[in-house]
């Protein structure tokens, strides 16, 4: 049955474009259009689509209210359509946090390289995101199920094939327990989901947090900033978009900046950070491989390195080359990814030892660090 889609914007010829283009896909369908966040609201409620596209400035009532009343009425999926302006960027969080679960930027030619890349982009993004609406039916935030609880997300079943590998260990809270190794720095590399995710993760480590943390966060360079800004006003730790040549210290965070990758210089205490335009070839901007592969030939076996949510499979050569260094490597669990692509990466391939629910990753990495 295909994907059920409401497609919301105030321009009709943007309407237009988005619903050709998802029906070109026979997986997807647009059931309807709404050229306000109120329309949008009765619609969601009156059609129960599987998935809504949503635009953020409209007359009427605009899309975060929309968005965070159809979170409070009937949760429902929800892709944001945003500008690459800074505005653009904090009100675009704000539909994050009020429950949409990804955006895009609304002008095609900044998704991708090309027309049919940003199609096929764009069509998967749905696809992705509808698989949470099995989970939504209680609240806006898919929350961990019970330890013996099954996902029904798709992918989870191997296939003929697929290598054999130890599955990570799903550790119930309660056994917790440090392993007695000793880090310098924690990184984390996530995707589509990762602003919640991260804001769940870095809100729950105290001031004090005794080493540097490295974020790698696929998103746009307009992003960024303002994503570290939010971040540094809502957690005790200080966070800050990274800057070339900046000095790791301790309780900070470094946020990638968008559109360059994230580099690592000297060893130990005397670290910095640096930041470069890198290969155009290279999919991702930041990408997580090549701020992880840094930090293995830095840091070798002192690293806590985590993948959180996020489509595709960036992050796990990179862990692998910590895994190799001796650096532990988790990953979340799929229950709580908005989408289980990178964290199964390193899970498939045998690399993350632990799966953890994003509620408990916070909770886990002060256990490990004797916190």
């Amino acid at each position: 049955m295909a994907v059920k889609v409401l497609v919301v914007d105030d321009s009709s010829f943007f309407r237009r474009r988005v619903s050709e283009i998802i029906n070109q896909d026979p997986m997807l369908t647009v059931i309807d259009t709404a050229q306000n966040g109120r329309e949008a609201v009765d619609k969601a409620l009156a059609l129960r689509p599987d998935v809504i596209t949503m635009d953020i400035e409209m007359p009427v009532m605009d899309g975060i209210s929309a968005v965070r009343e159809i979170m409070a009425k009937c949760p429902i999926p929800i892709l944001m359509f945003s500008s690459l302006t800074h505005e653009g960027a904090k009100a675009t969080l704000d539909a994050l946090d009020a429950g949409a679960l990804d955006f895009l930027p609304k002008k095609f030619e900044d998704i991708a390289r090309d027309k049919d890349e940003a199609v096929r982009l764009l069509q998967q993004r749905v696809k992705e995101i509808s698989r949470k609406r099995f989970l939504m039916g209680a609240s806006a935030r898919p929350k961990a199920p019970e330890p013996a609880a099954r996902s029904p997300l798709v992918g989870s079943l191997p296939r003929p094939g697929d290598r054999q590998v130890e599955p990570p260990r799903i550790v119930p809270v309660a056994a917790f327990k440090r392993s007695g190794k000793t880090y310098q720095l924690v990184a984390i590399g996530t995707s589509t989901g990762g602003p919640v995710a991260l804001q769940n993760v870095l809100t729950k480590l105290p001031g004090d947090f005794p080493h540097p943390i490295l974020l790698i966060q696929h998103m746009p360079a307009t992003f960024t900033a303002a994503f570290a800004a939010r971040l540094n006003g809502l957690c005790q730790i200080g966070v800050k978009e990274a800057e070339d040549g900046d000095v790791l210290k301790p309780g900070h965070a470094y946020l990638a900046p968008g559109g360059k990758q994230m580099l690592l210089e000297g060893r130990g205490v005397g670290a910095r950070i640096r930041i470069v335009d890198g290969n155009d070839k290279v999919n991702y901007k930041p990408c997580v491989d090549i701020t992880f592969a840094s930090a293995a030939k830095t840091y070798a076996d002192k690293v806590l390195a985590i993948v959180l949510t996020g489509m595709g499979a960036d992050g796990r050569d990179g862990a692998r080359l910590l895994k190799e260094q001796g650096s532990t490597i988790w990953a979340q669990d799929e229950a709580s990814c908005v989408v289980y692509g990178m964290p199964q990466a390193v899970a498939k391939a045998g690399i993350a030892t632990e799966s953890l629910p994003l509620d408990r990753v916070a909770q886990r990495i002060l256990v490990e660090l004797g916190r």
